[in-house]
């Protein structure tokens, strides 16, 4: 008869106290901003430190997808100098801010009453420049369905 091979076990593995913890892996920090009835783009100052934004160098091309109507993502690209077609990130008391009213209306985005908020998501967009983009989230609740039901219609349950 063949032995089997045997597995033993040790007095350390038998105690809690010294069990090892299993490290989890860093979370992705979500980065959120918001935007507020004057259609100003807010950075709290807690967003501005996440994303490591540098606040002197303070200028942003601001850009939306090509070809879309109403605005979803925002980019933001820091400027390369002073340039007209750059923006300013201007400090308020506890976040820095980029006044777009206009563009955002144009955009379908009723900043007025409805609260936005939305997330950051660096992306690279040159060589060495990271781009950040800004997914718009409506907190309204979606407006209850009013249509007609879709599908076969149903067989009255008296008519079988």
């Amino acid at each position: 008869m063949k032995a089997k091979q045997i597995r033993f076990f040790s007095p350390i593995e038998n105690s809690d106290s010294k069990k090892q913890k299993k490290k989890s892996a860093a979370k992705p920090v979500i980065v959120t901003g918001y935007i507020s009835s004057a259609g100003k783009v807010v950075f709290p100052d807690k967003s501005i430190a996440q994303l490591g934004l540098d606040t002197e160098n303070n200028l942003f091309k601001v850009g939306t997808q090509e070809g879309k109507r109403k605005i979803k993502s925002l980019y933001l690209i820091p400027g390369a100098g002073e340039n007209e077609e750059s923006f300013e990130l201007e400090k308020a008391a506890k976040s820095h801010s980029i006044s777009l009213p206009f563009i955002l209306q144009k955009g379908g985005i009723d900043f007025a009453n409805v609260k936005y908020t939305f997330t950051v998501k660096p992306f690279d967009y040159d060589d060495d420049v990271t781009g950040y983009e800004l997914k718009l989230t409506n907190d309204s609740p979606k407006p209850e369905y009013t249509g007609k039901p879709r599908g076969r219609k149903r067989l009255n349950p008296t008519e079988e």
